[in-house]
């Protein structure tokens, strides 16, 4: 008897193994993704404005989410943070902690093609918030779509006044979109997957508990490439 319930819980755990492995495998791509994405919006000539860029404290990117989910609600976005290091977050890039978007309206929903979002946190109140909880933008979090183009001033009230600017890409067309109504909150199963433990968001971003993974390495050297200093 004990024989046969061992083999049967040995078989239980190698049935799980291949589970596991597509878990780290799925969040091992969403990072190499977020760098993938970044670096074409970023190069694109009508991008982000350099200034708004080198002002925020935090970037989330979240790669090609459906936007057809907005019709039916739920969670529908997984992607990744990074923030500037050091006490007045002046300095390079943290390793990134997962994120997930979700909620949004039926309004929102257009068609249903997969949609990449880039978010900017503008200030450390922005940061902590959406480390701590899940933060709906609008509400709990004041947000805006982003001005794009190189040449666009961060000195307007818009940019003054929200904590997130959001943009957004889809089918080659790059534009800053209303998020309102949406929530942010870390994905703390995924960063267990990624990091081989359980690690609180603030530790991650804020205290450097854990080193770049190599899936997000290309992300946070881009990152620093980019935009090595906040202004």
């Amino acid at each position: 008897m004990l024989k046969r319930m061992l083999s049967s819980v040995l078989a239980l755990a190698i049935a799980g193994l291949p589970l596991f492995a597509r878990d780290d495998k799925k969040e091992a791509e969403r990072l190499e993704n977020c760098g993938m994405i970044l670096k074409e919006i970023l190069d694109i000539p009508d991008d982000i404005p350099q200034d708004l860029l080198d002002k925020s404290k935090c970037i989330i990117v979240y790669p090609s989410v459906l936007k057809a989910a907005f019709v039916f609600g739920g969670s529908y976005g997984r992607g990744a943070m990074s923030c500037r290091t050091g006490e007045h977050n002046t300095g390079p890039w943290s390793a990134p902690t997962m994120m997930a978007l979700e909620g949004g309206s039926v309004g929102f929903q257009i068609g249903g093609q997969a949609t990449d979002f880039v978010l900017l946190v503008m200030n450390a109140r922005g940061a902590h918030a959406v480390l701590k909880s899940k933060v709906k933008l609008g509400a709990d979090a004041s947000a805006a779509a982003g001005p794009k183009g190189r040449d666009a001033s961060a000195e307007t009230d818009v940019t003054m006044r929200a904590e997130i600017l959001t943009y957004s890409r889809a089918r080659g067309l790059f534009a800053g979109i209303s998020l309102a109504g949406s929530s942010v909150r870390p994905d703390n199963d995924a960063n267990a997957r990624v990091y081989g433990k359980t690690v609180e968001p603030e530790a991650i971003i804020f205290r450097g508990a854990v080193a770049v993974p190599p899936p997000a390495q290309k992300l946070v050297a881009l990152l620093n490439q980019k935009s090595p200093k906040t202004r």
